[in-house]
């Protein structure tokens, strides 16, 4: 049985305080949630070393949102995959539709990410997804084949155990818009296939896909019941620990 996971992304929000709290209230409704649905979340770099001491010891598993393509050296204002490490992050997010949109991140930069994540203990939520323009032309399938391809095809069936997938449909992204349920499931069949295509059916089968548009208390039954979409990557919603918990309820 391949992981159901709902995964908080608080992007550049909350203070150090304010983060902490969020993070406490989380861990205090996290009893809440079924064993077997893994909570995580993502916090800016700032947050990672107070957080992990508030969740050590929880179900409730520690994200950063970014790391470096390098290992160490000269770079200044990045942070290292073993940083991430060293202070208790389990997870990173990689190649966020806003890290790809604002910074030019590539998918050659993300195989370096990504190679040096797991190289240091951490497991990836990468994140594929296509845009409006993207959409409306009809290209999404061929959006996402081309990320997963340029990414993932470079890494072995067992690193694929440490790896998740998050679907963006950025055009729903902060936007209100959502993918309808039957479009969400019909991409992330379409992703589990891609995967398939390289790496067998059975880590396709075992490999986690999220679903990371505009996911909500409101929307989640409905998108989870879904047979492909083993949970969400949650944005605005991860801010509050009640919306963020009724999400993970909705299994």
């Amino acid at each position: 049985m391949r992981k159901k996971i709902v995964a908080g992304n608080w992007k550049m929000n909350t203070t150090v305080p304010e983060g902490i709290e969020l993070a406490k209230a989380v861990v205090a409704k996290s009893a809440e949630v079924p064993a077997d649905v893994k909570l995580i979340i993502a916090t800016p770099f700032t947050h990672l070393y107070p957080v992990a001491e508030v969740v050590k010891g929880t179900p409730v598993a520690l994200s950063a949102e970014n790391c470096a393509d390098k290992e160490k050296g000269a770079y200044t204002g990045e942070v290292a995959a073993n940083m991430l490490a060293s202070v208790g992050c389990e997870y990173t997010i990689l190649g966020h539709s806003e890290r790809r949109q604002y910074y030019g991140e590539t998918d050659e930069k993300l195989v370096e990410k990504t190679k040096l994540a797991l190289a240091n203990g951490l497991k990836v939520i990468l994140c594929v997804g296509e845009n409006l323009d993207e959409r409306e032309a009809g290209k999404h399938f061929d959006v996402c084949e081309a990320q997963i391809k340029n990414v993932l095809y470079n890494f072995t069936a067992e690193d694929m155990k440490n790896i998740v997938i998050a679907y963006e449909p950025v055009w729903a992204i902060g936007t209100g818009k959502t993918a309808t349920s039957e479009q969400a499931e019909e991409i992330h069949a379409f992703i589990r296939k891609v995967v398939a295509d390289k790496f067998g059916a059975q880590v396709a089968e075992d490999t986690t896909i999220l679903y990371g548009g505009s996911c909500k208390p409101s929307n989640a039954k409905e998108l989870f019941a879904q047979k492909d979409i083993d949970g969400g990557l949650i944005g605005g919603a991860a801010l509050k620990a009640d919306d963020f918990i009724a999400i993970a309820l909705s299994y």
